[in-house]
């Protein structure tokens, strides 16, 4: 299944700005490619389900949570990068 992993070590404007454009154009394009309408899909709904998830990992400070190796990385580079700077 392919994914795309984006770091970035400030949220400001411009990155925000940029990841949304940059998803938008991506969905549109396979959308296109693929004939679907890509913004009325059930993985939209599965995906919301899971960042509701992980977030509220976040919530709990790391709270063991079983995810896959890929989403525990990310999880707790975020966990880390967030605890810097407090």
């Amino acid at each position: 299944r392919p994914s795309n992993t984006i770091v970035y070590d400030e949220l400001d404007a411009h990155t925000l700005g940029a990841l949304i454009a940059m998803y938008e154009h991506k969905v549109f394009v396979q959308g296109i490619l693929w004939d679907i309408n890509s913004f009325d899909q059930w993985g939209v709904e599965l995906g919301k389900d899971m960042a509701r998830s992980i977030s509220r990992t976040f919530d709990q400070d790391g709270a063991e949570r079983h995810y896959d190796s890929s989403t525990s990385g990310l999880v707790a580079r975020y966990l880390e990068k967030r605890t810097a700077k407090k």
